[in-house]
């Protein structure tokens, strides 16, 4: 579980965002100049790279939802222990930071649908007269 450490967990999030980061390269290396447009196949250049993209946008996605529903668990929990404890600065130092982490989580969340609608918006523009995914 790579949850409990946020800058590991988010080392993780950017080695698996190398497709987005790169998504110009990788558009252009799969779309043909017109000179080559008869030595590639467009479409299913196109089209793998979709699958791709949507892989690793579903599979961040998960990774980051199911770290927030691990964090709120742990959070809960901690509130729970508070009320027992109210006095216990341990518990309570904790619980502020699972309750950060949480929050960081939740934009972590909003960044990648800004991060998914960049490549895709990138994607519709270079590959759509070769590929039109049923999805968009």
């Amino acid at each position: 579980m790579i949850c409990p450490d946020f800058l590991e967990f988010q080392d993780i999030l950017k080695k698996m965002r190398v497709l987005d980061d790169k998504i110009v390269y990788a558009l252009n290396t799969s779309i043909p100049t017109e000179s080559f447009q008869k030595k590639v196949d467009a479409s299913s250049a196109c089209q793998d790279l979709y699958s791709q993209i949507q892989k690793g946008h579903s599979e961040r996605e998960n990774v980051i939802k199911n770290c927030i529903v691990s964090t709120a668990e742990t959070v809960k929990k901690l509130k729970a222990a508070k009320e027992q404890t109210p006095d216990d600065f341990e518990v309570l130092k904790y619980l502020k930071s699972e309750q950060k982490k949480l929050r960081l989580l939740q934009t972590e969340l909003s960044v990648e649908e800004v991060i998914k609608e960049k490549t895709t918006k990138l994607f519709i523009e270079k590959c759509r007269t070769y590929y039109k995914p049923n999805t968009l």
